[in-house]
């Protein structure tokens, strides 16, 4: 534990070191006292960030939507992954390593985080912040679930409704989240079709996890319903699911997370999950004990046996809220899609 703190103290010295020399470098006093202009400088700079030979855009203007993301990937050949554009900016993330302290990625890393976000904030523009929901869950859900299909059919019924649905974008409940959107508007006797093509391939290990997604995406194509997956190269081993037709993928992690659940201002569905989704609920908890951004959204938690015996988080929340530790959580726990449906259209009107 001492080894682990003392190396991540040292790395973020090292960030910090990086980032002090090139303001120091930047500064308009170093700038004068070599003789340059503010635009040759921010010409420099410029030239800093777009000189090396990186797979992304620092100053990327859009959301990354499926087809973009996963470009270079050929439908029937898993192995073409390793071509895609996703894959290749992961690749280079690690070769410069996930704490570089190389200032020209870091500076285009913070960039494209920031180009993101404001492609984001476009995005959301749209929506009623009361009627964007988001679902958190395991990763490790396998397709093949019951409790994956339960969230399917809760995000298809709350995407019909008229809400925005948000996760992680990565596999299992996330996947689930998304891959409901996606199937909004049809029968579940479609719906359990698409998860038949989809169980050749139960875990995002599974070679065809990707193709047999993409095989269910052009049998049943969408072009009515949206559904936002925010995911990271900080997890990049685990592939963000094409399901979600607007991506904001980060390089920093903290930054979507705290966006995550800052958006979902119509409630957060918490699906059976373990120390990511834990974080989530406490997070989350603090911004509405808080009333951070005004007011408290619902904490429904799906689940009644895994959330009060195998996890029993709902039971300490209720306490703390009863005792007066926590104040303003809306907590509800049901095993019932209907009674989801129903808080959430309550809340939102």
């Amino acid at each position: 534990m001492a080894d682990n703190y003392l190396e991540n103290q040292y790395e973020a010295y090292q960030k910090r070191k990086a980032i002090w020399e090139a303001k120091k470098k930047y500064s308009r006093k170093a700038v004068r006292e070599n003789g340059q202009t503010d635009h040759e400088t921010l010409h420099e700079l410029h030239v800093l960030i777009r000189a090396n030979d990186r797979p992304y855009n620092p100053f990327r203007k859009y959301l990354y939507s499926p087809a973009s993301l996963y470009e270079g990937y050929r439908l029937g050949c898993p192995e073409s992954y390793n071509e895609c554009f996703d894959n290749k900016v992961y690749q280079h993330y690690l070769s410069y390593g996930k704490k570089t302290t190389k200032i020209e990625e870091t500076l285009a890393r913070t960039l494209h985080d920031h180009a993101i976000s404001d492609a984001l904030n476009d995005f959301l523009s749209h929506y009623d912040e009361k009627r964007v929901v988001g679902i958190m869950g395991g990763h490790g859900l396998l397709r093949t679930d019951d409790v994956f299909r339960k969230v399917a059919l809760l995000s298809k019924r709350l995407t019909e409704a008229g809400f925005l649905m948000v996760s992680g974008g990565g596999p299992g409940a996330m996947e689930a989240t998304h891959f409901g959107a996606w199937m909004a508007g049809r029968d579940e006797e479609t719906l359990d079709d698409a998860l038949r093509m989809l169980s050749v391939a139960p875990s995002f290990k599974d070679e065809l996890w990707l193709d047999s997604a993409f095989q269910v995406m052009t049998k049943y194509p969408q072009d009515t319903y949206s559904s936002l997956g925010i995911p990271t190269w900080l997890y990049g081993h685990e592939p963000s699911t094409p399901f979600a037709t607007h991506i904001a993928k980060y390089f920093e992690n903290a930054l979507r997370e705290d966006g995550l659940l800052t958006i979902a201002g119509g409630g957060i569905v918490y699906s059976p999950g373990s120390a990511g989704t834990l974080q989530e609920i406490f997070q989350e908890a603090v911004q509405n004990h808080y009333l951070s951004f005004g007011y408290s959204s619902p904490m429904i938690f799906l689940g009644r046996e895994y959330w009060t015996e195998e996890m029993p988080v709902y039971l300490l929340l209720d306490h703390l809220l009863k005792k007066g530790k926590y104040k303003n959580l809306l907590l509800t726990l049901t095993d019932e899609i209907d009674e989801i449906v129903e808080k959430c259209l309550a809340f939102s009107n």
